[in-house]
């Protein structure tokens, strides 16, 4: 398999972690592209120009990380990040979507903070500070024990990116629970083994 990434993508990050749990990560080489440069090896493989664009052993293409680890499930023998049907499942989706969001969020703010601030471009990125803040608080009132599983791994992603992101804006000592449980999860190998660079 070919996985088109950047060691930088928290999305990246999400695929690889769970991949390493699985014992999958051997299988998977590694494909350095940049999305907004829109390359051409990347966009023959998505046509969004995003990354991670997953190729599978067959020749097929998908892209978005939460559609690649549901099929990163689909081999081998180990226990899959996604749970099967039922409450363990929705949970870990409804995890999974408030981690997409804050990566969604923070990405948008950190590109829109690198262009010439106006009116429009300060408002936008409050609203998206906004939607991080609102999310860590939820996290914190949320319980996160339990097994790895999808929702988790990408809480961990995010709050990674966070860290690497924007050091400037500590969010552990206003979030005391969600800390903790963070400064554990990072023993996952998954998650030790996949932290950003860049």
């Amino acid at each position: 398999m070919k996985l088109h990434h950047s060691p930088a993508s928290p999305y990246v990050r999400k695929v690889m972690a769970c991949a390493i749990i699985r014992g999958l990560d051997g299988r998977i080489e590694q494909i350095r592209s940049n999305p907004h440069l829109s390359p051409a090896e990347l966009l023959a493989d998505n046509p969004l120009s995003r990354i991670p664009a997953l190729v599978t052993d067959s020749g097929d293409t998908l892209y978005d990380s939460p559609v690649i680890v549901e099929y990163l499930d689909t081999l081998g023998d180990a226990a899959p990040m996604v749970p099967p049907a039922g409450p363990a499942r929705i949970a870990a989706l409804k995890l999974q979507a408030l981690g997409d969001g804050i990566m969604d969020a923070a990405i948008a703010r950190r590109m829109q903070l690198a262009l010439p601030q106006d009116e429009g471009r300060v408002a936008f990125t409050s609203r998206q500070a906004g939607v991080v803040e609102r999310a860590l608080a939820v996290l914190e009132n949320t319980d996160l024990s339990g097994e790895m599983d999808v929702g988790r791994i990408t809480i961990a992603c995010a709050l990674g990116y966070l860290d690497f992101r924007f050091p400037h804006e500590p969010w552990k000592a206003a979030h005391p629970k969600l800390a903790a449980w963070y400064a554990t999860a990072l023993s996952n190998p998954g998650l030790a083994g996949t932290m950003p660079v860049g």
